[in-house]
């Protein structure tokens, strides 16, 4: 009797794990959607792919709902315990240190397999709808110094926390922090204040999380409805095979680093991140696991200051597989177009990446953006994003758990430093 009943509740905590739920919602959606787009026309597949995406609209609001707060919160309370200007300069160098290097190797592993492997050489897409390039390249304009600017530095607190501005949010909460660790006791009942309502939000967390399989099942369902999947990995092959080459390069290399500093601790990381990754593959947003991302490195064991402190910045500045991909995709495109790009010219193009890319938080597609804008500056044809659009969302699930991957390891890294 006991072992039987012991079979059972083994059988219901495996079918309650979260990240469980989720692969199977992932299962059910592609059959669901593979499905409808083989069973229905165009039109009524397309009007069922749009509904059911707000199910991963709403799952994504849901997160995003928490963003704002949960940062502000628990960055200030961070910063208030970590006391004085020259702490929060210290992390704030390591952490810098730590994104531009994993940046800058991240574009070098894109370039160097797009090189070698070719993808782009001789390869001829007929029937490619250019005009759906417009909507990245319309965007374009948002790419500049300027816009650089006014993604770090706030206008209003408010309009930033409206509009989910992160690095804004993490500009005012630095100063905040600080002005409160000044001020010493005096400041103690808001920060308490913020550290109980920090916690209440990640508590919220725990509830919006839960809707996590629903979102993931709607954002499969609706794409698998609309794209023919089995066509377009065909036609697309090569540079999809090449592009699992390049993203799979840069988990070996970040996992390698990690156990490099983490040493068997890396594997209790990966256990925790096991989730957030699988949500950030299923939904493409690796801003979706942001809230659920800072909850499980504070239970791997990382305090909560550097946590507060360095997620924010990573959403920034540490998106690893973002970068890799836009070496890759701005190299292939030229390659489609036989535009020659010597040596020199591909690493002014990979610097150019490693700052400007620094500017476009918060722009929507942020990505694609800057490869066309990146297209534009080298007089590679910015036409030619449209030739990626339709294998972009498949190449966006591994970018988006590789950004995941990449800042809880930096995360983890830089709280070891700091003997935390």
């Amino acid at each position: 009797m006991n072992t039987t009943e012991n079979l059972q509740n083994q059988k219901k905590s495996f079918f309650n794990n979260l990240t469980v739920q989720i692969l199977i919602a992932m299962v059910i959606g592609a059959l669901l959607g593979i499905y409808i787009h083989n069973n229905f026309v165009e039109e009524d597949a397309k009007s069922f792919s749009d509904k059911i995406k707000m199910l991963a609209t709403i799952f994504i609001r849901l997160v995003q709902m928490i963003i704002s707060p949960l940062v502000f919160t628990t960055l200030v309370v961070g910063i208030a315990k970590l006391g004085d200007v020259k702490s929060v300069g210290r992390i704030g160098g390591k952490a810098l240190a730590w994104f531009f290097s994993a940046s800058f190797i991240s574009l070098l592993i894109g370039l160097f397999w797009v090189n070698t492997l070719k993808p782009g050489v001789g390869l001829e897409l007929g029937n490619v709808d250019i005009s759906a390039a417009s909507e990245v390249t319309d965007k374009t304009n948002a790419f500049s110094f300027q816009n650089f600017i006014e993604h770090i530095i706030p206008k209003s607190i408010v309009e930033a926390m409206a509009t989910n501005e992160i690095l804004q949010i993490v500009i005012f909460s630095i100063f905040f922090g600080l002005a409160a660790a000044s001020i010493g006791e005096n400041s103690k009942p808001v920060v308490n204040a913020l550290d109980k309502t920090s916690h209440i939000i990640l508590k919220m967390v725990n509830y919006v999380m839960n809707f996590a399989p629903i979102g993931v099942f709607g954002a499969i369902a609706g794409v698998f409805a609309i794209k023919d999947v089995s066509d377009l990995l065909v036609t697309y092959a090569k540079f999809f095979s090449s592009f699992m080459v390049g993203i799979t390069s840069l988990w070996v290399f970040l996992l390698l680093v990690g156990y490099l500093f983490l040493k068997g601790r890396m594997t209790t990381l990966l256990k925790r991140i096991v989730s957030p990754l699988v949500i950030a593959f299923g939904t493409t947003s690796s801003e979706a696991v942001f809230p659920k991302l800072t909850e499980e490195l504070e239970r791997f064991g990382v305090k909560d200051k550097i946590v507060s402190f360095m997620l924010p910045l990573g959403y920034s500045f540490n998106l690893d597989g973002s970068m890799m991909y836009m070496t890759f995709a701005s190299i292939f495109i030229a390659q489609v177009y036989g535009v020659e790009l010597d040596t020199p010219t591909q690493i002014t193009m990979l610097l150019v990446l490693m700052l400007t890319s620094k500017g476009i938080a918060g722009v929507p597609r942020a990505s694609l953006v800057v490869v066309a804008a990146t297209c534009g500056m080298f007089n590679i044809p910015v036409e030619g994003i449209a030739l990626i659009l339709p294998i972009d969302h498949f190449c966006d699930m591994f970018r988006s758990a590789t950004n995941v991957l990449g800042n809880a390891i930096a995360t983890s890294v830089v709280g070891k430093w700091e003997k935390d």
